[in-house]
């Protein structure tokens, strides 16, 4: 028994299994992991502008500012580094850092446009598969629930 071989394994066993793999285009190697790592996904800062690109006029237009406040605060950090929880929280930063009016609804659309931001980059991510699907942390952030409208009809006159 060489070294190579595990102490159950005899040398027909392990001449059958390099056969199999052989068959199969299955090296050794691939088996123990020696494959090249895959490239660390990119920051924020170097993503966001590609989305940004890849988009419409609209939704640039729309997710633009909410883009910004991303890169503000995680422009360093790389996209698979967020967790949800991180998002959530994000999220609640904005909505407390909204422009009071008199018609204003305590800031849940800004918490919804930040979060659908989110999830147009990480989309994006996934498709140039920067990062896997499993792994999508704004995936699992909930939007907050719309209020009912304060919109009523005209009365008749």
């Amino acid at each position: 028994m060489t070294s190579a071989t595990s102490p159950g394994a005899d040398r027909a066993e392990v001449e059958a299994a390099r056969l199999v793999l052989e068959r199969m285009g299955v090296s050794p190697q691939d088996l123990l992991g020696t494959t090249s790592p895959q490239p660390a996904a990119p920051t924020f800062a170097d993503y966001i502008p590609q989305v940004a690109a890849a988009v419409s006029e609209g939704t640039r237009r729309v997710y633009s500012s909410y883009w910004n406040r991303i890169v503000d605060h995680w422009g360093h950090r790389r996209l698979d580094e967020p967790t949800s929880s991180e998002i959530k929280q994000l999220a609640e930063f904005v909505r407390t850092q909204v422009v009071r009016r008199r018609n204003a609804r305590g800031g849940r659309s800004a918490a919804e446009h930040l979060i659908a931001a989110m999830r147009c980059v990480y989309n994006h991510a996934v498709d140039d598969e920067l990062i896997p699907e499993a792994d999508n942390p704004a995936r699992r952030v909930a939007k907050p629930r719309r209020l009912p409208s304060t919109r009523r009809a005209l009365p008749e006159s």
